[in-house]
């Protein structure tokens, strides 16, 4: 059986960690020929000298400094701001992992769909940005999507062989995130230590900070409306506690059909990897006997607006998705440096979305100028 051959873009984040040890974990299934990092050149370093990529992309002012330390040329090294788009695009690469956070993964996103890639997306941005034009280019050059994180993985998971006619709702399933028992009186004594301690993930800060207003589950019901070609009104949000179940579909027949796992990244990246067979798991099972009881609760979103902002945005489409996203990757950034409080992120974003002269069946260049103003409003929002 040949290798599939994986490029790893944001290969030193936590989900580029994690896709790594699958790949070691199956050498004759997977071969690394690309890997992307922005800052952390040391880690990539050492990921260079294990696996052995044909292929790195870092930031222009690491170029030098990579080649020195590597065995690898100049025609190896790509600049990860200008040329990853041509690296995902190279004939070698059979599998985009698409593990880096925020906008910026929407060219990347694109240039491997218009490639007829396998893209595996643990990036959600991107497509609540321009999920319209990326499912229409991936239809048009027969790319395959695969997504990474575990809600979306475990809808995809559980629609296999299931004819979409009969499927009557979605449900994502959260574990409520660090503020589930917190009133929102308190949420603007909480430090950002506190808010980052969630209780199920070791995450990067920005998603954890999401986690916490729910404005991830959010982006998600935008994101599965386009991953699953699903009407907003037919996907709902459910509380999980317990991270057993990742999600479910409602079937019209009365069904519902669930995917259960351990909370282990490393499952839906070896689902994506592997699509569209299952691979030997060397990870422990779930044990039934030792889950204890699993408990539902519908989100409070009066505590969590941020889920019927994106509903409501989710619904009208156009620039506004790409605006409420851009809006709260500079509110969170602002908060995480201390220039905003925790319930300022909502506010900023609200309040910049309510701006918002909304264009209908964008283009890509009328996305692009929505995020940018978006920016701008947000930070002079935050600046006022």
């Amino acid at each position: 059986m040949t290798r599939k051959r994986i490029a790893i873009l944001g290969s030193t984040g936590s989900i580029g960690i994690n896709t790594l040890k699958v790949i070691e974990a199956f050498p004759d299934k997977f071969k690394v020929v690309a890997l992307t990092a922005c800052n952390n050149v040391r880690l990539l370093e050492k990921q260079i000298r294990q696996f052995k990529p044909e292929y790195v992309a870092v930031g222009q002012n690491r170029i030098n400094d990579l080649r020195k330390r590597t065995s690898l040329s100049s025609r190896q090294i790509f600049d990860v701001t200008t040329q990853i788009e041509e690296l995902v695009s190279l004939k070698c690469v059979d599998v985009v992992v698409l593990a880096i956070r925020g906008s910026i993964a929407l060219w990347p996103f694109l240039a491997a769909v218009r490639s007829g890639k396998v893209i595996a997306p643990a990036n959600k941005e991107a497509i609540v940005m321009a999920g319209h034009i990326i499912m229409k280019e991936a239809k048009r050059h027969r790319a395959t999507i695969v997504p990474v994180d575990s809600e979306q993985s475990a809808i995809f998971q559980c629609l296999q062989g299931v004819d979409r006619q009969d499927v009557r709702k979605i449900y994502l399933t959260a574990s409520g995130g660090p503020l589930k028992d917190v009133r929102r009186t308190k949420f603007d004594t909480l430090s950002v230590k506190q808010i980052l301690a969630h209780p199920r993930w070791k995450m990067g800060k920005k998603i954890t900070v999401d986690s916490a207003t729910l404005m991830n589950k959010g982006l998600e019901i935008i994101e599965a409306r386009w991953l699953f070609d699903m009407p907003i009104k037919n996907i709902d949000v459910v509380i999980h506690p317990e991270a057993i179940i990742h999600s479910m579909i409602a079937l019209k027949d009365g069904s519902i059909l669930a995917q259960l796992s351990t909370t282990d990244m490393r499952i839906p990246i070896q689902v994506a990897l592997g699509f569209p067979r299952r691979l030997e798991s060397k990870l422990p099972a779930l044990d039934l006997f030792k889950v204890g009881p699993l408990t539902f609760e519908k989100p409070d979103e009066k505590k969590f607006p941020a889920l019927s902002l994106c509903r409501e945005v989710g619904r009208k489409e156009g620039t506004l998705p790409g605006v409420l996203n851009a809006a709260n990757e500079v509110a969170v950034e602002a908060f995480l440096r201390g220039a905003l409080s925790f319930t300022g992120i909502y506010r900023t974003v609200e309040k910049v979305v309510r701006k918002h002269d909304n264009v209908a069946s964008a283009d890509l260049k009328e996305i692009q100028s929505a995020d940018s103003w978006a920016r701008r409003e947000a930070r002079e929002t935050i600046k006022n």
